[in-house]
């Protein structure tokens, strides 16, 4: 069935409800308005307000409520209408969600899926714009998944629904309707912790993740063109991360660029190029180069200047090709 991102959401959602009458969806204006971008439409009209309920504006009150489901067998997925309101919930997250394996040594897990659609492309400004991704990878005992396809969507929510430990699962908002694929109708799982190489190559390896795999995939068909052949690698998951398939490919290739739009600084790139750097030096044939977003805030009316596009990823891929 061809679906959009937004629909491999609800498809995944509305499958493992079927499945699991644990599942639980909390959120802001989630149930009979199907929320802000429409991902849970229908699902209160066929579940019911018991499992599909619509909360306060509160976000620390609804991942707190979540938290204390968890530890009693019910299986909350959250709905943070976008990623930049987390902020007041950083608290239970950190402190709390993610702790709760490793304070009870084991004893009790805390299985709470927090859904945030993220990131730039549909003008939202300062604080509707921002990937902050890294906050939580930083985190001990989080997973983080950002796929980029419908279809990466549904296999990994699904398998973050069935996973033990908690998972933060971002969304690329800006291609919620955008980008349509066939996909299953049942259920199926992608591993948590496994990259995908999209295309594999030889010459320069190019790696990114969520919202930016769009623009690297039409970088790297330009540079193709020059009969420069590119691997690159959808990450999926953040934490964790497959570091065995980005150092394989390092040595294959020895010239990486790593895009992502988040700010540069502390950004996934930054811990990548050093993960390469402590396995790889002896292999690497051009400085690792990175293409991300900028050390400002997310701005308006300059948004397509700080996002990464087309020609500052093919430059740079460029540019580490032609080192020598």
């Amino acid at each position: 069935m061809i679906m959009t991102l937004n629909q491999a959401v609800r498809s995944a959602l509305n499958n493992e409800m079927e499945k699991n009458d644990k599942i639980v969806l909390l959120g802001e204006d989630i149930g009979k308005s199907g929320g802000v971008f429409r991902t849970t439409e229908g699902l209160y009209d066929k579940f019911g307000s018991k499992r599909v309920i619509d909360t306060p504006l509160n976000e620390s009150g609804i991942v707190g409520t979540a938290i204390g489901m968890a530890l009693y067998g019910i299986k909350p997925v959250v709905e943070i209408q976008f990623m930049d309101f987390v902020f007041p919930a950083f608290d239970q997250i950190v402190s709390d969600l993610a702790k709760f394996r490793y304070r009870t040594g084991g004893a009790y897990s805390c299985p709470v899926v927090i859904r945030m659609p993220y990131g730039g492309g549909i003008k939202g400004g300062s604080y509707h714009s921002q990937s902050g991704e890294t906050y939580f990878v930083h985190t001990a005992g989080l997973k983080v998944i950002i796929p980029s396809t419908p279809y990466d969507t549904k296999g990994l929510l699904i398998s973050a629904m069935r996973d033990e430990d908690p998972v933060i699962f971002f969304e690329p908002k800006r291609f919620y309707r955008s980008i349509k694929e066939d996909i299953p109708e049942e259920s199926f799982t992608i591993p948590i912790g496994k990259a995908n190489i999209i295309e594999e190559g030889n010459d320069v390896t190019v790696i990114s993740y969520g919202a930016t795999m769009q623009t690297v995939k039409e970088a790297t068909s330009i540079i193709k063109e020059e009969g420069i052949n590119p691997e690159v690698i959808d990450l999926r998951s953040l934490s964790p991360l497959d570091s065995d398939t980005i150092l394989q490919s390092a040595k294959k290739t020895g010239r990486v660029v790593i895009v992502h739009e988040a700010p540069k600084t502390l950004g996934m790139s930054a811990e990548i190029s050093a993960l390469i750097s402590e396995n790889c030096l002896e292999y690497l044939e051009a400085p690792i180069q990175r293409v991300a977003g900028l050390d400002t805030p997310f701005p308006y009316t300059l948004e397509k200047q700080y996002l990464p596009d087309v020609n500052r990823i093919y430059k740079k891929i460029k540019l580490t090709v032609e080192y020598t």
